[in-house]
């Protein structure tokens, strides 16, 4: 049986008797087609005869190597999936079935979906994550942490004192606990100046209503310390799950003069720029290319042979590549995995849903446009084919 790691779960209502998913077939499935799940060639299955004991009679590929129980699946006017129990195998392809569950999606797909030949279009200059980044518990790879040294060390003169550090989970400072949960910034132009230590608009941290009485105790320390001003900005990451997480933070102190609002300007903008660093270090380029092997507006299924692309892929939640159809400019799209699973061959099956924001404008619409006259040319083989099926 074909392991599958789904990980975008259709929602389904499940068929209450076997009487109905029979007649549902009877009635819905006599000239449109029925197809194996799991399975890299898409193999049609045919339903050959009803039984009286209400099991039935499939046929599909002689070649067809399937272990274990089947699942087929088709299209009417919503998506519907059949489990079978192999009762008996009569003969290449011919199988004895017992139904033993069903199940009709709550909502129609969003687009029709259909193989692309060999040549027409494929898959290549995949951006894919060499580690998954765990910042929920600031978790960061060995990799990572060189960026950050590297880039503390090239900024070092920014200020007197220059800091970058990762925030901890038991983090007791106060300040740096709050930055943490809030993202905000600190700014303290004169830490002798009580003033300074409230906050200038909603985006800074409110020092004085945080320490509250201790403030006093606070800008003494400070000032002990020779402190002229401090800034400490968060180092914020956009997840593959597009959940922004102040994960570290860069700390400037000057000793020598006061630093004012151009200072946090420049902080601010240093942190988006590690944080590119950061991900380009994170990133792979793969430029091979991998087949496509259906398509839709929403997605496509991709099989990726490459060796690289299987030990990284897997681990990612989605990835950033290009779509290259015959004599036209490669299309760049991100995909949303959704399923992933091996065919007999080694090679992994990725569905993919696409989702997010193209690196480039206009990228989807051109992408539509592209589809169009080949989804015109797939319902016209469709309609074809079910006129034939009825003669």
């Amino acid at each position: 049986m074909v392991k599958v790691e789904q990980r975008k779960l259709r929602n389904f209502n499940q068929f209450e008797t076997v009487d109905d998913v029979i007649a549902i077939l009877k009635e819905q499935f006599s000239t449109r087609k029925l197809y194996m799940k799991y399975d890299v060639d898409k193999r049609e299955v045919m339903i050959n005869e009803y039984n009286p004991d209400r099991t039935l009679m499939i046929v599909t590929d002689p070649n067809y190597k399937g272990v274990g129980d089947i699942i087929i699946y088709g299209l009417s006017d919503k998506y519907i999936e059949i489990d079978l129990e192999v009762v008996e195998t009569l003969g290449p392809g011919y199988y004895k079935c017992k139904i033993k569950s069903a199940r009709r999606a709550t909502e129609g797909r969003r687009d029709l979906r259909f193989k692309v030949n060999q040549g027409d279009a494929v898959a290549t200059n995949f951006r894919v994550s060499k580690h998954t980044i765990d910042l929920t518990r600031f978790n960061v790879p060995t990799s990572i942490k060189v960026v950050i040294d590297q880039f503390q060390s090239a900024n070092s003169r920014f200020c007197d004192i220059f800091k970058i550090d990762i925030f901890s989970l038991d983090n007791r400072d106060l300040v740096l606990k709050n930055i943490k949960n809030t993202g905000k910034t600190l700014f303290i132009e004169d830490v002798a100046n009580p003033e300074s230590y409230k906050a200038m608009t909603d985006d800074f941290i409110d020092i004085a209503g945080l320490y509250g009485a201790d403030l006093d105790k606070l800008i003494k320390r400070n000032v002990e310390k020779g402190f002229k001003s401090i800034i400490i900005v968060p180092v914020i990451y956009l997840t593959e799950d597009e959940n922004s997480i102040p994960f570290a933070y860069l700390q400037a102190i000057s000793k020598s003069e006061v630093l004012g609002i151009d200072k946090v300007i420049e902080l601010k903008d240093m942190s988006f720029k590690l944080v590119d660093r950061i991900r380009d270090a994170n990133t792979m380029l793969v430029s091979v290319h991998q087949q496509i092997v259906d398509i839709s507006r929403g997605g496509a299924k991709l099989k990726i042979t490459d060796n690289d692309l299987k030990k990284y892929i897997q681990k990612s939640k989605g990835f950033i590549f290009d779509i290259v159809f015959k004599l036209q400019a490669p299309l760049t799209i991100y995909g949303d995995i959704k399923s992933v699973f091996n065919d007999p061959d080694g090679n992994v099956m990725i569905g993919v849903d696409f989702e997010g924001n193209s690196s480039r404008k206009d990228e989807l619409k051109r992408f539509y446009d592209v589809l169009k006259p080949m989804e015109s040319e797939y319902k016209s083989k469709l309609i074809k084919s079910m006129k034939s099926s009825r003669k």
